[in-house]
């Protein structure tokens, strides 16, 4: 995997972006003026962040794996510490689906009725591969979503949640708090 220089970097034109920034040069990115990325972030091969209007926002310490996709015209905030597995979908828009009205980006808007929902990811927050992130949702902190997994409505802080849709399953450690001080303390 190669990763963008400083200079791509800044080529891309992002609205910002920080120290220790990986992003594959296979990476899509889309509205980038619309996107902030913080420090110690890796971006990998064959994501997709395509921000809306209220764009993208992607913190400190955060691992996107390869095939992640963000994309919506609502916003979405990626939270310190996350980590987003391979093949999560995080939706910020969706279309109607009831057949009342049409659907997909290429029909006008007076024919679709499309809900844009801001989508909070919290600090600590771990998404299994091949989950959905639904618009509306916050995984307040410390939440870890479970591989496969659909997230309708919002999670409750130090839950583990898996299913379709993903429900509570038990509680999860919090130990990660005293770690990142020790953390932000050494660097």
């Amino acid at each position: 995997m190669a990763y963008l220089n400083h200079n791509e970097l800044n080529a891309l034109g992002l609205k910002e972006f920080g120290n220790n920034v990986l992003i594959s040069d296979k990476a899509s990115i889309y509205n980038p003026s619309k996107i902030k990325i913080g420090s110690n972030v890796r971006i990998d091969d064959f994501c997709i962040l395509s921000a809306g209007e209220d764009g993208i926002e992607i913190k400190n310490y955060i691992h996107i794996a390869a095939y992640v996709s963000l994309i919506g015209a609502g916003k979405i905030i990626v939270d310190d510490f996350c980590g987003i597995s391979s093949r999560v979908s995080i939706y910020s828009s969706n279309d109607d689906y009831s057949g009342e009205f049409l659907t997909n980006p290429m029909v006008p808007d007076q024919f679709k009725n499309v809900t844009s929902k801001e989508v909070n990811i919290g600090k600590h927050v771990i998404i299994g591969s091949g989950s959905i992130v639904l618009p509306g949702v916050t995984l307040e902190e410390g939440v870890a979503i479970g591989a496969l997994s659909l997230v309708t409505t919002k999670c409750e802080a130090f839950g583990i949640y898996a299913g379709q849709p993903a429900k509570r399953i038990k509680e999860r450690k919090q130990c990660l708090k005293k770690l990142e001080k020790k953390l932000l303390v050494a660097y």
